[in-house]
């Protein structure tokens, strides 16, 4: 079984890092990444400024791949939105689902899906969103709101900088996405598939809340980690994989 790996706004493949094959390496299986139109290998196309648009470029790129379904699906932020959304609507071609550090409604509200002191920080990330020339410092400010473990900021900042650099994702690429996010609602009933919803306790972008009333309301799995950011599988990937491992061995017992 293949695992696809979604990820949130104007966030690309690169920006997994190393998880990639750190649960590739954990769980003995494929993993492909996809980027949503308007970012990374995608970063030249006009954005959707809804879910099911949002879907449907994702679903095409799958298919011209070659990837065979149904997939396991990992997906952070807006990326667990739009593997919710799919799994939701065709059911058939979502095995299983872990749902990092995301939010929708009807279960969060506004200021719980963001948060209201990374406002101000995202409102001046906007100014200047377009000017290559401050790529590091958009990227520091991206890595103090998503990321806890920062031993490693400079190289980070350094990596994310010369992504932004190679494949911009324009302002008004961004806006659709975040459009998009501020729309979406999933139905109320759970997926038919099994769920695991992960998230971080001091998260500065989502409130954790926002993944434990969604466990709640849908029975499903949850586990928090004590001390990553918004960006779990940067910050503790190994941690990601453990979670991920555990549920599937529990799955078969």
């Amino acid at each position: 079984m293949t695992w696809l790996l979604l990820r949130g706004l104007a966030r690309e493949s690169r920006h997994w890092g190393d998880f990639t094959q750190q649960l590739a390496s954990s769980t003995g299986q494929a993993v492909v990444t996809l980027d949503m139109p308007g970012n990374g290998a995608q970063c030249a196309e006009a954005s959707p400024a809804s879910a099911d648009g949002l879907l449907n470029a994702l679903r095409r790129q799958l298919d011209e791949r070659g990837v065979a379904l149904p997939v396991n699906v990992l997906a952070v932020s807006l990326g667990g939105m739009l593997a919710t959304h799919w799994a939701q609507r065709y059911p058939q071609e979502v095995t299983r689902l872990v749902l990092i550090n995301t939010s929708m409604r009807p279960f969060s509200g506004l200021t719980e899906r963001l948060r209201p002191g990374s406002w101000l920080p995202l409102a001046k990330l906007a100014l200047y969103w377009h000017q290559t020339d401050r790529a590091e410092q958009i990227e520091s400010t991206i890595h103090q709101l998503t990321c806890q473990h920062r031993q490693q900021a400079s190289f980070d900042i350094a990596e994310w900088s010369q992504i932004r650099r190679s494949a911009p994702v324009s302002a008004h690429n961004a806006l659709r996405q975040l459009w998009a996010a501020a729309r979406f609602t999933c139905k109320p009933a759970p997926p038919v598939c099994p769920v695991l919803v992960l998230s971080s306790k001091v998260d500065a972008l989502v409130n954790p809340a926002c993944s434990s009333r969604l466990a709640k309301a849908w029975q499903t799995p949850q586990h928090q980690h004590p001390w990553a950011g918004h960006d779990l599988p940067h910050d503790d990937g190994p941690w990601v994989c453990e979670q991920v491992l555990a549920w599937l061995a529990a799955s078969v017992l």
